[in-house]
């Protein structure tokens, strides 16, 4: 959740607003919340510290792909996940393998079509 909410901080520094859901329940999903969202941005980037098989954030992409909104997305749906490595027990390493503010930016930038 702190990635998350450095990167929309960043973004705002760069004049971009990013609209951060933080879902407290992953059931039920309260995916017409996400479809509102989907509807007035045009775009959808998931964010989660889990690694990037098999998570919530493809379980999103894929409810958001087989819905009424997937028209509306702009660019392709992005996912921001921790690193694809077994879980550190070191806890520098564990730190390298969350996701981080830049990481949602790069991921922002990408889909708006920024340098």
């Amino acid at each position: 959740v702190r990635g998350a909410f450095d990167g929309t901080e960043k973004l705002a520094k760069l004049g971009i607003h990013a609209e951060l859901i933080n879902l407290r329940t992953l059931r039920p999903l309260d995916s017409e919340c996400i479809k509102k969202s989907v509807k007035k941005t045009h775009r959808l980037i998931t964010v989660e510290v889990g690694w990037p098989f098999c998570n919530i954030g493809a379980e999103i992409s894929a409810q958001m792909a087989e819905s009424d909104v997937f028209d509306s997305l702009d660019a392709p749906i992005q996912r921001v996940t921790g690193v694809d490595i077994p879980m550190p027990y070191s806890e520098a390493v564990e730190v390298y393998s969350m996701p981080k503010g830049d990481h949602v930016v790069k991921a922002a930038k990408k889909i708006l079509n920024i340098s």
